[in-house]
Order: structure tokens, then C-alpha cells, then sequence
């Protein structure tokens, strides 16, 4: 059944995520030193952001009935496909800005790899929107926060890899609209049966990319006092996620 508000949040939420893509714009204005400090805040912020969404929203909600056989293969079904990415398109969420001690995946193999896995964002948020508004606002979120250094790595990518600004945010752009596709596809095929079962694949999508891609990146950081305001930055992550729940 047509639901204008769902299509309304959800087309609101995917364009707003798509557009974090061109944050790559203001890097340039910002001394390499303090990208990494910024960047480092927001991969913290949201691998707490996603653990929280994932346990605190996603899999309570696909647990509301009980937890079944199904539950636990969709959930390892999350992690399974963001390891095949990661495995055999060589693409993968890196938040440091490319160079010769820390290469990227060519431009190609990046764009394909980033597009499907903005297209799953989108049938996530869609099918996040289909369960309920308030577990499709929290899951935006939580995308939001892991795109933001994330796109801006992607821009780094294809700028080393030879384009020009503006073919880099053209593209990259491109390949952040796979996200508007996916949630049409949510929207159009949805129900809340098939929601419900893309809820738990999102979760396991989401520890991986938090415990596999993020965690690794964050134990880089050996200084005490930076590690702490890294925990800080992560637990708010979570509180933001648990915040959302109790708002409801």
C-alpha cells in the first residue's frame, strides 16, 4: 500500500545521504593535519554510530517476534557480502587520504565497488523506512556518518588515480546516486515481510564495516590521550543511537 510519508522520508534521506558525496569540495580548504584529526573523529563516531544502529534498532526490531534461523543467516548474510566486495572487487571502506604509503584500488574498481555498496545503503534505508520512521531516521543516520569520510577517501581515490576535480565529484557523485536507485527498489518491491528481512542483512552489514574497517583503523592510534578522545567519539556514536530509541 502507498504510503506518501515513507516515500517522502526515504527519498528525503537517500538524497541527503547521496549528496555527501561533494563533500569532498571543502577538503581543500583544510590543512592535511587537521583532515586526519577530523577524519579520525568521524570514523570513531561512526563505528559507534553503526554498532549502536545495529544492535540497539536493527536487530531488536528484526528480533521483535523472536530470534530464528533466519535472523542469524540474514545477519551473516551482511557480513558475507560486504567481504565479497572487499575480496574480489578489491574495494573497501578506507578513510585515509591516498598516497604512496597508503595506496587505493584503481578509480574503476573503486566507483563499482562504492556503487554497489551505495545502492545496498539505499535498499537499507528504504527498507528501514518500510519498518518504521523512527528505525529508518536512526539508520540514516548512522549511513550518514560512515559516508561523510568515507566519500571523502572516494574523492581522494580518483583524484590520484588522474581525474580532474570535477570529473572526481561527477563521478563520484554517479556512483552516490546507486543509493536513490536502491531504495526505489525497496520502495516499489517492499512489504514489511521483505523489510523485516533485509533489517537483519543491514545489521550484519553494518558490524562488518564497523568491527572489520573501522575498529582496524582506529587501533592505529597508539597515543593516550587521542585513544581516549577516540572512545569518546565512539561511545557518543552509540549514545546518539540509544537517544533515538528513547525519543521515540
Amino acid at each position: 500500500m502507498f504510503d506518501a510519508q515513507i516515500y517522502l522520508y526515504s527519498f528525503g534521506s537517500v538524497l541527503l545521504v547521496s549528496l555527501i558525496s561533494l563533500i569532498g569540495l571543502f577538503t581543500f580548504s583544510v590543512k592535511e593535519e587537521s583532515l586526519k584529526k577530523i577524519l579520525l573523529f568521524f570514523v570513531s563516531f561512526s563505528a559507534g554510530a553503526l554498532f549502536g544502529d545495529a544492535f540497539i534498532h536493527l536487530l531488536p526490531e528484526a528480533a521483535e517476534s523472536g530470534i530464528s534461523i533466519g535472523i542469524s543467516l540474514s545477519v551473516l548474510g551482511g557480513i558475507m557480502l560486504f567481504f565479497i566486495l572487499e575480496k574480489f572487487i578489491h574495494w573497501r571502506h578506507c578513510h585515509i587520504p591516498t598516497s604512496s604509503r597508503h595506496p587505493h584500488p584503481l578509480a574503476v574498481m573503486n566507483l563499482v565497488g562504492d556503487g554497489a555498496h551505495n545502492f545496498i545503503d539505499g535498499l537499507v534505508i528504504g527498507a528501514s523506512y518500510l519498518v518504521s520512521v523512527p528505525v529508518g531516521v536512526a539508520t540514516t543516520i548512522a549511513v550518514i556518518l560512515h559516508e561523510i569520510p568515507q566519500e571523502i577517501g572516494d574523492f581522494g581515490v580518483l583524484l590520484h588515480a588522474g581525474l580532474s576535480k570535477k570529473r572526481a565529484m561527477f563521478f563520484n557523485f554517479l556512483s552516490a546516486i546507486a543509493a536513490v536507485v536502491g531504495t526505489m527498489v525497496a520502495l516499489i518491491c517492499g512489504s514489511g515481510e521483505i523489510a523485516i528481512m533485509i533489517i537483519p542483512f543491514a545489521a550484519g552489514g553494518f558490524i562488518y564495516i564497523a568491527g572489520s574497517d573501522l575498529i582496524p583503523e582506529l587501533h592505529k592510534e597508539t597515543n593516550p590521550k587521542k585513544s581516549a578522545a577516540q572512545l569518546a567519539a565512539f561511545l557518543a556514536g552509540v549514545g546518539i543511537m540509544l537517544l533515538l530509541l528513547l525519543a521515540e
